[in-house]
């Protein structure tokens, strides 16, 4: 066999396994694909993927279903190089691979995060060790950076060149020099301050450089020969070899560039299926899952997206509403539609309000609506566009497809003659008339701007559809999951357990004979893993669990100390368990472990010794014994202490929460969680416990307070400015239970609140302060959210806020919120119809107030 005819072979082989039946289309384009491969040479670089990917599907390394335009392919589905099917979709291989543009194809490949690197390492040994290498990159000085680093050496202070750093804008491409001139306490800085003059002098000059090297995140080269005679190479560390050469300049010498990526959610998925396996013994293909699950669009159209691939960022949540998907292709659109260009140009309300009906749709012409009916007469993809230009132009898709990289480019020298070409070929087509195709070329022209590849959102969406699959119908497995996944941040592990616990699952604290080093799942509850522990490394892990597992269970803290070996058990690691909880099955208070654990562990140490020169007696093992007699009776730390310790070493409270006490005011504010769905600049009262605090100085040295405030469904940070901090100091403080009253302050997907009011919750003022605003509130809203416990939920309840809504009839629509029991978390919606809208009014909010007392909340 040539290589030619080895993948002309492979590929007949994979239609066998592929389809049913083989079509004449699928035929045709199985063919007119390889010819063209042939054509360009190309038949090895496919031979090279399809090796490594299936030397990953053989060895359990899970690969992602497709990435860029190489799901156009149907050589590359045939391969089992991607998991699209092109035709089904529409998918075009002239966007992969054009014999026009004589491009080298670019096929990018997703693996599981855990198991990328033994991929590479094949590769390596395929290959030959000296021809296989990462590639380098180098990160240069950008603004904040060169600042920094220039104060340091000029020996500035850290907040002092932390607040200057600070001051230069959040934006791509800036500099320092846009900065002074866009920043005016920046610029009066650098005019009167002479140390930080030299300081932003020196940047300036810095600003740019390379600063220091890396290896590429996804990024390998392939040689024919050994790659020094190519490109000098370096070691980093013991075993990677890497370029010295930045990609551009590797793939300009003609090496092969192959981007090898490690996705976390294919690592998610593959933990997600070994544990359905082995809590409910269900092997499922997650490749093959139905396509229309209803329960899993049900959930993704309340916006219930957090952790689901590509969906989770606050805005796309909110789109994710609006569009309320039904089916697969409604989540391609929605990757396709959610960046700035679409999002800023207005065509996403058009596409959300034709899907929903609530606009007709509109085709430019009746030729159109094959091509973009599935988009609702908007030109969304750039495939559609180079299907216009084939259907009504005559345009070979080797020639709509230059046509498409010209708009999209905006190659202007091109375009000219590219739209002299589109009219000329309409003329030969006749399906429009010349003035339909100049004005249609200008549709084009102008939504080219916002056009999307196909390929890669119909690949992506399929990961997106499979995590919120799992997550819809095996919620406890996946958070479980999740939760392992993330362990190496803890505050992205206290946000999945808040989202565990909304879903109704229970959060159990580690336990001693229960936990494992991931977090596992006992009786549908998910149990904390011992290496979400601060301070407890993996050594340590491997010997309870191994001491477990062949000799029993632990049945206090002597014998867990008797048993597990000393040379492992630091002082930190053990003061970490003890602290996180871990010992509490055992009975044992953690205030006499805490401060006997040290006696204890040299008590044993001494027996040990002792048994080991033939010399114990049974006085010292009665001694020994005396601290497990006596801690049944040791009193405990108090509870407000405890919790505290579980923040401090898990990065957030586990057996209960200091705000629990405190729902009765925390139901009528808003929730932090909720912060996200208002608008910028609006004035919010949220309630909290204060979990972090950061002091900073002003240029004019006044203190002022950078906090993280926490309720029981989420944290935001809050700005105090000396103006306010001085009215409030006694309240900003670690722990301490606080209401703030601030202007919320909104940058894309993140939001920040500036203190305007602080009050102590616990204050009996607090209330009258929550209800004055809550009226406010309510005089400007076209929404009022009420909340009801679902406990206090009756017949009667309903039929007296009916009666109520309609004595005060109005604008503002009303949504009902059924809590569940403790009040953290919201089971279930209620919108009320058209017709018992209300006009918000002090009268109504204390009718509301009268009526049913504490039986109801609002917000």
């Amino acid at each position: 066999f040539t290589c030619d005819e080895y993948l002309a072979s492979l590929c007949f082989e994979g239609s066998k396994v592929r389809y049913e039946e083989v079509t004449p289309e699928i035929e045709t384009r199985i063919n007119k694909e390889l010819e063209v491969i042939k054509k360009m040479g190309f038949a090895e670089y496919f031979l090279i993927v399809w090796d490594l990917i299936k030397f990953a599907k053989n060895n359990d390394i899970r690969v992602g279903p497709g990435r860029g335009s190489a799901a156009g392919s149907i050589v590359s589905y045939l391969l089992n190089i991607t998991d699209i099917e092109p035709l089904k979709y529409g998918l075009l291989f002239e966007r992969f691979l054009n014999e026009e543009r004589n491009n080298m194809p670019d096929i990018d490949i997703d693996f599981c995060y855990e198991k990328r690197d033994r991929v590479i390492k094949y590769v390596s040994q395929k290959y030959g060790e000296n021809r296989v290498a990462q590639l380098i990159t180098f990160g240069t000085m950008a603004a904040r950076q060169a600042i920094r680093d220039a104060g340091r050496v000029l020996e500035v202070t850290y907040s002092e060149v932390d607040r200057i750093a600070k001051l230069i804008p959040m934006e791509l491409n800036v500099t320092i020099n846009n900065s002074l001139n866009l920043v005016p306490e920046l610029k009066e800085t650098y005019n009167t301050n002479e140390k930080i003059r030299e300081v932003i002098d020196t940047a300036v000059s810095l600003e740019g450089l390379v600063r220091q090297d890396s290896i590429h995140a996804a990024g390998i080269v392939i040689s024919a020969e050994d790659l020094y005679h190519y490109t000098p190479i370096q070691r980093e560390g013991d075993t990677d070899i890497v370029t010295q050469y930045k990609m551009e300049d590797v793939q300009e010498i003609g090496l092969l560039k192959m981007d090898l990526l490690g996705l976390k959610t294919l690592s998610l998925i593959d933990k997600t299926l070994f544990l359905i396996k082995k809590t409910k013994d269900i092997g499922l293909d997650i490749d093959n899952v139905s396509l229309d699950d209803r329960k899993t669009f049900e959930m993704l159209s309340t916006g219930d997206c957090l952790v689901v691939f590509q969906l989770e960022s606050s805005g796309m949540r909110e789109l994710v509403v609006n569009l309320k998907p039904t089916q697969f292709e409604d989540l391609v659109a929605l990757l396709a539609l959610y960046r700035p260009g679409p999002l800023q140009s207005g065509m996403v309300n058009d596409f959300v309000e034709a899907k929903n009906k609530q606009k007709k749709i509109k085709y430019f012409h009746p030729s159109l609506q094959p091509i973009l009916e599935s988009t609702y007469g908007i030109i969304l993809y750039q495939e559609q566009i180079m299907l216009i230009a084939s259907k009504l132009a005559g345009f070979t898709m080797s020639e709509a497809d230059i046509l498409r990289d010209a708009i999209g480019k905006k190659k202007k020298k091109i375009l000219g003659s590219q739209k002299k070409k589109f009219i000329e070929g309409t003329k030969k087509v006749g399906i429009i008339d010349e003035e339909t195709a100049e004005k249609l070329f200008e549709l084009v022209n102008h939504f080219a701007e916002y056009g999307f590849n196909k390929s890669h959102s119909t690949a992506y969406a399929m990961i997106s559809y499979q995590t919120a699959y799992l997550k819809t119908n095996y919620p406890v497995e996946f958070m479980a999951a999740l939760l392992s996944i993330r362990m190496g941040s803890q505050e992205k592990v206290a946000q999945y357990v808040n989202e565990t616990r909304r879903l109704g699952i229970k959060v159990l604290p580690p336990d001693i004979n229960e936990s494992f080093s991931d977090f596992t799942i006992v009786e549908n509850s998910v149990r904390f893993g011992l290496s979400a522990i601060k301070n407890v490394g993996s050594n340590v892990i491997e010997l309870i669990v191994k001491e477990r597992k062949e000799n029993g269970r632990f049945s206090s803290f002597l014998n867990f100390c008797g048993r597990v070996s000393s040379n492992v058990l630091n002082k930190k690691t053990l003061e970490s368990l003890i602290k996180s909880g871990t010992f509490d099955s055992l009975k044992q208070p953690r205030k006499h472990l805490l401060e006997n654990f040290e006696n204890i562990i040299e008590e044993i140490n001494k027996v040990k010794k002792s048994k080991e020169s033939g010399q114990f007696s049974l006085f010292e093992e009665e001694h020994s014994s005396r601290h497990q007699e006596f801690e049944h009776f040791y009193e405990e730390y108090s509870q407000k202490k405890l919790l505290n310790f579980e923040k401090e070493m898990l990065g957030l409270y586990v057996s209960g929460h200091p705000l629990s006490e405190f729902q009765d005011y925390l139901s009528n504010l808003n929730t932090i969680e909720n912060l996200y769905e208002e608008p910028d600049k609006s004035t919010q009262l949220v309630g909290g416990v204060i979990s972090k605090l950061k002091q900073i100085f002003t240029k004019s040295g006044q203190p002022m307070y950078f906090l993280t405030l926490e309720d029981l469904t989420d944290n935001v940070e809050v700005i105090v400015f000396p103006t306010v901090l001085e009215k409030y100091k006694e309240l900003v403080e670690e722990d301490k239970i606080i209401m703030v009253k601030g202007r919320l302050d909104r940058k894309e997907d993140q939001i920040k609140l500036i203190a305007i009011e602080i009050e102590d919750i616990k204050r009996p003022e607090s209330k009258r302060i929550m209800e004055k605003e809550n009226s406010f509130k309510w005089s400007q809203s076209e929404r009022i959210v009420l909340r009801v416990n679902k406990a206090n939920l009756d017949k009667n309840l309903i039929n007296n806020l009916h009666e109520i809504i309609k004595n005060n009839s109005g604008s503002s629509r009303v949504e009902l919120n059924i809590i569940n029991g403790d009040g953290s978390s919201i089971e279930k919606t209620y919108n009320f119809p058209e017709g018992y809208s209300v006009k918000p009014s002090e009268e109504f909010f204390s009718k509301l107030k009268e009526y049913f007392q504490d039986r109801i909340f609002w917000r």
